[in-house]
């Protein structure tokens, strides 16, 4: 038997029908309640509100539970590479070994981007934000891919899927090369994904550069952990641009300018601001501490606990090895992430933190992988960008799959009534 709500609007029952997920998130479905009440919810935020019915991740912040397609963040960090990842996002399915070695062959069939981009990207200053950049070059790709893509041909689909795979790529790195006054490289063929950003972010024509193997696995690790997360800012916004029909690349785009906020994918740069700020107060993470404890003191501790997760961040649990390893294959020595691995420390054994669940979460520990690798840190959400681009992918494709209807929110209007207009001289 179906559940269904009882909503009760001046002495006038309505019923919606109640709907169960796979993981038991129950969800009342409100898609009549206008039409049938004349009523609609106010939710700032959206933080009661399921915007769409999706097949790609699981989310349980209270248990804290990541899941891709069903399988465990855990597992695939462990098992998977991220191109394996991208594609289980993206078409639904753990690839057998020959539809991998096509997808990285399809993929490195479009990473060439035309030589006409450079005039765009000479255009920015060099201390414009790769953020910035990155979205405008973004856009900037369906000038040179104008013809839009049929979401009823599988080929032209997974077409799509490839190009923006390798050219997405490209353009990041190339954000971080004009910051830096050097020759933008292009993509080598011969090696792996995750390898060529490594090259194509540092790699000069002054000497041969090659990636060492830790780091290589810790970047493809933190590709995996940032490659989707639900319906957060940026992911719905691609949804929301793409449900105008406006192409891939367009909605990208907007899903990239979103990250870049500091609430969202600018976390981890925060975390890097807060740690250089208490460097140049003189370094005494104690006293941090102690301003984070003090509920008068409007300081707090940047990358530590979580808005969805109220228990522990699985991912950070994943990359907090990797970082170790990064730093020992590295053998840096920063006075930077000394403050982060003392703020580590108590947080993970003050019972104050403990017991707030207050965490270190994955944007602590990607700012120290990053800032290890000498990544500036403006950069650092590019390469989030990078790491979320086939959950972007994959929740564009399921929206025109499903062809779903094009977002468009209500609002409750509190501004003034009906007013007469007033002329110049009565003013």
């Amino acid at each position: 038997m179906s559940k269904t709500a009882i909503l009760e609007i001046d002495g006038n029952r309505h019923e919606f029908p109640v709907l169960v997920g796979t993981e038991n998130e129950v969800a009342i479905d409100i898609d009549k309640l206008r039409s049938a009440t004349g009523a609609i919810t106010l939710d700032p935020g959206y933080k009661n509100s399921g915007s769409c019915k999706s097949e790609i991740t699981f989310l349980d912040g209270e248990e804290g539970i990541l899941r891709y397609r069903g399988y465990s963040i855990e597992e695939l960090a462990e098992k998977a590479d991220f191109l394996e990842v991208s594609y289980l996002l993206i078409f639904g399915e753990l690839p057998t070994a020959k539809q991998l070695e096509q997808f990285e062959t399809d993929i490195r069939k479009y990473t060439l981007v035309n030589e006409e981009m450079k005039n765009i990207i000479d255009g920015f200053p060099k201390n414009a934000h790769p953020m910035g950049v990155l979205s405008c070059l973004t856009s900037a790709l369906t000038a040179f891919n104008p013809k839009s893509v049929n979401v009823d041909s599988e080929k032209d689909m997974y077409e799509a899927v490839c190009k923006t795979m390798g050219k997405f790529l490209v353009i990041a790195t190339w954000t971080y090369r004009k910051s830096m006054g050097f020759p933008l490289n292009y993509y080598d063929n011969t090696k792996g994904y995750v390898e060529n950003f490594m090259r194509l972010m540092f790699e000069l024509p002054t000497g041969p550069y090659t990636p060492d193997p830790t780091i290589v696995a810790a970047l493809d690790k933190l590709f995996i952990l940032h490659a989707d997360h639900e319906q957060n800012c940026s992911t719905s916004t691609v949804r929301m641009v793409g449900s105008s029909h406006a192409g891939l690349f367009a909605s990208i785009s907007a899903g990239v300018s979103a990250l870049w906020g500091p609430l969202h994918g600018g976390a981890n740069q925060a975390v890097l601001e807060m740690l250089e700020e208490i460097q140049k107060n003189g370094g005494d993470a104690d006293k941090y501490l102690a301003k984070a404890k003090d509920k008068n003191d409007p300081f707090r501790l940047m990358g530590f606990g979580h808005r969805v997760y109220k228990n522990f961040d699985p991912r950070a649990k994943i990359i907090k090895k990797a970082a170790d390893e990064v730093l020992a294959t590295l053998g840096v020595n920063d006075p930077i992430l000394n403050i982060a691995k003392k703020l580590e420390e108590a947080a993970l054994e003050d019972e104050y933190f403990k017991s707030r669940n207050l965490y270190p979460n994955v944007d602590f520990y990607s700012g120290i992988i990053y800032r290890a690798l000498g990544i500036p840190t403006d950069m650092f959400t590019v390469l989030f960008a990078i790491g979320r681009l086939p959950g972007w992918i994959a929740q564009w494709k399921e929206m025109r799959v499903n062809k779903e209807p094009i977002g468009r929110p209500r609002q409750v209007y509190v501004g003034s009534p009906l007013r007469d207009f007033v002329p110049f001289e009565k003013r």
